[in-house]
């Protein structure tokens, strides 16, 4: 038995989630899209875990190059954000546009992200999404807050003070 899909929903909007973008370059081309669901897998060997709607621009990019990046956007990336998840497209269709990320062989690092580099070692097909288990290669640790999605909306993060 599974639950009902319009209370899954709503239970997961109470998820607060880091936001990020997974960007990949290579011969399957440049591509980046907003992305929630991102997660460690293991400390040995590090690796992560995305999961990308399996018909999309993404997902057939990272097949195709076989590497991807994970940016951990910054609290005040909001913009970027919006941008990657394709909010802006109608008016440019070219997500990178006026963004000034560090080319990387694996995909871009924006700026100010904490960035995983990542070759795609597994893919897995559940339902109307693809898991994609990255071997992470390098690390760009950016000491950021990150920014969070919770609810239909960004927030950030702030610590809790000892009472």
């Amino acid at each position: 038995m599974t639950a009902a899909r319009d209370a899954f929903v709503a239970a997961m909007r109470q998820v607060a989630t880091t936001v990020t973008v997974v960007t990949t370059d290579g011969p399957g081309g440049l591509m980046g899209a907003t992305v929630s669901a991102f997660t460690s897998l293991s400390a040995d060997p590090p690796a992560v875990l995305v999961c990308l709607k399996a018909d999309s621009r993404i997902a057939l990019a990272v097949a195709d190059n076989g590497t991807f990046t994970v940016n951990v956007l910054p609290e005040d990336a909001v913009d970027v954000a919006q941008r990657f998840a394709g909010a802006f497209d109608h008016e440019n269709p070219d997500r990178f546009h006026g963004v000034i990320a560090t080319p990387n062989e694996f995909g871009p690092i924006l700026p100010r992200a904490t960035a995983f580099t990542c070759t795609l070692q597994k893919t897995y097909n559940h339902a109307t999404h693809q898991i994609c288990i990255g071997a992470v290669s390098g690390i760009s640790n950016a000491g950021e807050r990150p920014l969070t999605y919770m609810h239909g909306a960004f927030h950030v993060v702030r610590p809790k003070q000892a009472l």
